[in-house]
């Protein structure tokens, strides 16, 4: 099931980071944009790539607009120990700033596509 439950999470040293909840949110996230239809392509499959023994997951599109092809991640999301890191992600909602409103602590967040100095500057874990 994709759907993940309410409420505010309490991660502390002895509560470490909900991951289960975390990769609900993650999952659905991927599912709910896989869902959406292609703007401005005539043949776009989405696709979502889910691998919960490595903790990677993507959202990908493939197809044609016209004579062009179209192959790309739109999104990429790793979870490593008590880090959720975001690789990539092409939406204009952040996958970080859903994992946050879900209650995952915006320091257990890597923004990996900003350079680790720029990281600094954001609310969100540095690594």
């Amino acid at each position: 099931k994709l759907a993940c439950a309410g409420g505010e999470s309490k991660n502390t040293k002895d509560n470490p980071m909900d991951r289960a909840l975390a990769i609900s949110v993650i999952k659905a996230f991927l599912a709910e944009y896989a869902a959406l239809p292609p703007v401005n392509a005539d043949e776009v499959e989405m696709g979502t790539i889910c691998d919960d023994e490595r903790g990677h997951y993507q959202l990908l599109m493939q197809g044609w607009d016209g004579a062009r092809r179209l192959h790309g991640l739109i999104i990429h999301v790793d979870v490593r120990g008590d880090k959720i890191i975001v690789q990539h992600d092409g939406t204009r909602e952040s996958v970080a700033n859903r994992l946050v409103a879900s209650g995952i602590p915006a320091t257990n967040i890597v923004i990996g596509f900003h350079h680790p100095e720029m990281r600094q500057e954001t609310p969100f874990a540095v690594a």
